[in-house]
């Protein structure tokens, strides 16, 4: 039976025997006191054969191309995987992010990761792990030919896989990657592969021939109609709508293409012409010449379920994991249209208000697992392998749903139950269903990852070695204040990874926050926990003292949410003792179906994730505890008081280091008004600010738009403005104004509180502008700088840049790292607009959105220049006494080298796709994202001292 073994460092679950009974249940961690807790924090060492500071576990060396040397000087044999990523579909993007975290969490140790990248031609290339963490497949397209190993043509590319990796682990979402495409070129070359055949995705991938197929296995499925050709057929689906009782003018319906991947072209229509409408545009957009068209479960509630086969060779044996519930959520006033949404494309990859998750659902147990049985028998029904994610409905008993047979599955007491979509490679980016669901029953990242390779091997007799035992063993994630401790144990430096806040920007805060939390579990010798700064409840921040405003410390599974609400809820959730009965009770009952397969399994070396509450403190609270603790706070709160220097002067005052700059550098930067008064003296060295007017909302809301104009255009001798607000971060609430009319629209947008508003509202065409909540009460116009469009297209010939280079301006982005006083320049960035003359928050910092050119290409600005506006960069940065790291955005001359400043940012995006990210690898030698956020840790510490 699997034990857990608590000692100086962190637990392991022991390797079950060959035959373990099932384990017994994982309880529930209790509520320990915070004395219990303050008892933790002052212990907790690493075993001293991790005991190598600063030096992540992830570092190997590999010898004769298959073996690497451990420090006893004991080879072992690696395992070669090549993750492939990419392809013609418009996911490419969220493939990108899988392959970049599937690396991030499976290499080292036993595992040597080659990456590979398939275009939208479906040309592949060997590319560098570097090339990995770009922000889109864009950012580096056009550098492929020199950058990247070219095949010429799939078989090519196949007989290299063949020579040089073990096995492959596909993560092309959409076409070629879930349609069989991948795996059939794989099959002839007898190569081993991650996931299920070519044959069962090519049934399973398409929509409408798995509908059928469900159907014919006894499941209830989704009434539909198949629109296929150049056009609709109007008396067909005239027909269908009659069948189902559809009003033909304002029945309601989903239209989805039935090969396009998770939630490329899905749209709800109403009626019949809304519906050929749409059904038209799919085929004609070229997304797919099939079209399904289906009746919109209303009143139903969507879930999503990660399955895991944990069979021995080729018998199947499929576990369902916690399933998820998919709440949308409306806030404020919307129409119709809006609350008839769908989970879309952008709901499912955006970190947006729009959506919140459930695990497990908030749905009776019974049907919870009708639902675990239900997908396990599809699973198997199917032929599907290793892993998969399968979407539903539940539907109340109240809602009907025709079918041909009354002993179909899916009829429960409660309700029905509808299989809708499989998913044969679930996205894998950090915070996706497959770890959310995984975690919740003791998997981390990479133990996840790692199982599901592994299983894979099993299936190859010339893998059977890497499918017997394995020489990783899983250590406890140390991602809790609530760790308790048996021995009082030194040697472990904490670190407190705090995120949230309130601004606009608490969403990318998130993101930021995890992904340095998941980078720096990389160092043994570092406790790292991270936690939540909650949202005020009141209608400003301001209102609320600071070191009675809460914190929660935060276990593994709760840190895994797309939204800080949600984090929030899912801790309110967590200590609900009704809530937690139910979840402990479906965990265990999980736990022991997935040890009934892994106990046969000698690779599966235990769980290292449990499941603890979540902890409750107050800022002050929080502070006292890691002084005690003697911890470095690693700051990821964009904007409030995490960037105007609350945060840093409350931690100063106890002697805590912090990452970034201090006090008055941070009040200097969050305020833009203050930061271009503080560079103004240095015109003479090349570095330029923007004349501003600074006007307070009040004032904007009571004086006439026209004379507000006026003035403004005046004052700053331009037509075309831009305003922003005055101590907010960046691209929140910016935006082009062109006209009178263009402010009116702005000020509305103030005076309403809207949390966005929508593309195209003002005269210039724009997407999407992202305005803070609640509005600011001081805002910054100054003159808008025309620079020159940079395209990045694609011909015959491949990718190019296209530049006129007219205006002689470029817009960059810039890491600084390094003392106070001797800031150093990382190489910058050119920022590549998709829409509009804003970047948007997205494009700033979701990974698969935005394009960025690091370095610069020299057909833009030359060396010499390039160089001149570092050295201008860097002079900012120590007249700033900027120290640790920043980020400063600014236009720059292509001919001169000069710097015109448009903000700095004092705790700067470090999501997985940021451009700090990219700036980094671009050093010599690449420095990756782990040892980059552990220099920053490093530079606080250093300070401290």
């Amino acid at each position: 039976m699997a034990a857990i073994a608590f000692g100086c460092s962190s637990f392991a679950l022991l390797r079950p025997k060959q035959n373990d009974a099932a384990p017994e249940p994982l309880l529930c961690a209790q509520n320990f006191s915070l004395l219990r807790l303050k008892q933790s924090l002052r212990s907790c060492a690493s075993p001293a054969r991790w005991r190598s500071i600063g030096v992540p576990r992830a570092s190997v060396e590999v010898v004769d191309d298959r073996l690497i040397e451990r420090e006893e000087n004991e080879r072992v044999r690696v395992l070669r995987v090549g993750v492939i990523c990419g392809g013609p579909s418009a996911e490419r993007g969220i493939s990108l992010n899988s392959a970049r975290s599937v690396l991030d969490h499976i290499q080292g140790g036993d595992i040597h990761v080659n990456c590979y990248y398939i275009d939208t031609d479906l040309n592949a290339f060997a590319i560098s792990p570097a090339q990995v963490y770009s922000n889109t497949p864009a950012d580096f397209d056009f550098k492929l030919a020199s950058l990247a190993q070219g095949f010429e043509s799939l078989s090519d590319f196949a007989e290299h896989l063949a020579a040089s990796v073990d096995i492959v682990f596909p993560v092309i979402h959409g076409k070629f990657g879930e349609d069989g495409g991948i795996q059939e070129l794989l099959e002839k070359y007898k190569i081993p592969f991650v996931g299920t055949g070519s044959s069962e995705c090519c049934q399973a991938f398409d929509k409408y021939n798995a509908s059928l197929e469900l159907s014919r296995q006894g499941f209830i499925t989704v009434p539909s109609c198949l629109i296929q050709g150049s056009e609709a057929d109007e008396s067909e689906l005239s027909k269908w709508f009659a069948r189902n009782q559809l009003d033909p003018k304002s029945g309601k319906v989903v239209v989805k293409p039935t090969r396009a991947g998770s939630s490329i072209g899905v749209t709800v229509a109403y009626g019949l012409a809304d519906s050929l409408s749409k059904a038209n545009a799919v085929i004609t957009e070229g997304i797919d010449s099939r079209v399904l068209v289906e009746i919109f479960l209303e009143g139903g509630s969507e879930f999503t379920a990660i399955v895991l086969d944990v069979g021995s060779g080729l018998d199947c044996h499929p576990v369902v994991l916690l399933p998820s519930e998919v709440e949308l959520q409306f806030h404020g006033s919307v129409d119709v249209t809006e609350k008839d949404a769908i989970f879309n494309y952008r709901r499912k990859y955006l970190p947006t208000q729009q959506v919140a998750y459930h695990t497990p659902p908030r749905f009776p147990i019974d049907v919870i697992e009708s639902i675990r049985e239900g997908a396990s028998r599809l699973f198997q029904k199917l032929g599907l392998r290793d892993f998969a994610r399968i979407d539903g409905w539940f539907l109340p008993q109240s809602i009907h749903v025709t079918s041909s047979s009354d002993s179909k599955f899916g009829r429960t007491e409660m309700g029905t139950i509808l299989f809708t979509d499989i998913n044969l490679i679930s996205g894998m980016e950090q915070t996706s269903f497959l770890f959310q669901q995984a975690s919740k029953v003791g998997f981390s990242h990479s133990n996840i990852l790692r199982s599901i390779i592994r299983h894979a091997c099993v299936r190859y007799p010339n893998l059977a070695s890497f499918g017997s035992v394995s020489d990783y063993a899983p250590r406890r994630s140390k991602t809790s204040l609530l760790n308790e401790a048996v021995h009082n144990c030194k040697g472990t430096r904490k670190v407190f990874v705090i995120f949230g806040g309130d601004s606009s920007e608490r969403q990318v805060s998130l993101i930021s926050g995890t992904n340095v939390w998941l980078n720096l579990q990389a160092f043994d010798d570092l406790e790292v926990i991270p936690c939540l700064l909650a949202p005020t409840t009141g209608d400003s921040s301001n209102e609320v003292d600071v070191s009675s405003r809460t914190v929660w410390s935060l276990p593994y599974s709760l840190v895994l949410r797309h939204t800080t609400e949600e984090v929030l809820d899912a801790c309110t959730e967590a200590i609900e003792p009704d809530r937690v009965a139910l979840t402990s009770q479906l965990r265990n009952r999980v736990v022991q179906n997935l040890m009934e397969g892994l106990k046969k399994h000698s690779w599966f070396t235990g769980f290292d994730i449990t499941d603890e509450p979540p902890l409750k403190l107050t800022v002050e609270q929080w502070i006292k505890l890691a002084k005690e603790a003697q911890a470095t706070v690693f700051l990821a709160v964009h904007g409030g008081i995490g960037e105007d220097g609350t945060l840093q002067s409350l931690l100063e005052a106890e002697g805590i280091p912090h990452t970034g700059p201090g006090v008055m550098a941070s009040k200097i930067c969050m305020d833009k008004l203050a930061t271009s008064l503080a560079l103004n003296h240095l015109s003479d060295l090349g570095v330029l600010t923007i004349n501003k007017d600074l006007r307070r909302k009040e004032d904007l809301l009571s004086t006439p738009i026209g004379n507000v104009w006026h003035d403004l255009i005046s004052k700053l001798q331009c037509e075309t403005i831009c305003v922003k607000p005055a101590r907010d971060g960046c691209s929140t609430g910016v935006a082009r104004l062109c006209c009178a009319e263009d402010l009116s629209v702005y000020v509305k947008a103030l005076e309403d509180c809207v949390l966005r508003i929508p593309p195209n509202s003002l005269s210039k065409a724009h997407g999407t502008i992202e305005m803070p909540n609640p509005p600011p009460e001081l805002l910054i116009f100054e003159p808008f700088i025309n620079t020159d469009n940079i395209i990045v297209s694609r011909n015959e010939n491949g990718h190019q840049i296209l530049w006129s280079g007219q205006s002689r301006w470029v817009e960059i982005t810039v890491g600084v790292i390094g003392k106070q006083g001797s800031m150093s320049s990382l190489s910058p960035s050119i920022t590549v607009r998709e829409s509009g003359d804003i970047l948007s928050l997205e494009e700033k910092f979701q990974g698969g959105t935005g394009i960025n050119l690091t370095p610069p290409p020299s057909s833009i600005i030359s060396n010499e220049a390039l160089q001149r506006s570092k050295r201008r960069i860097e002079i900012i940065a120590n007249t700033l006494e900027l120290e640790g790291f920043s980020r400063i955005d600014a236009f720059v001359n292509v001919d001169s080298g000069e710097v015109l400043i448009i903000e700095v940012n004092t705790v700067p995006g470090m999501t997985p796709s940021t451009v700090l990210i990219h700036q980094a690898l671009a050093e010599e030698p690449p420095m990756y994202p782990h040892q980059f956020f552990r220099t920053l840790l490093d530079l606080a510490l250093e300070r401290s001292i």
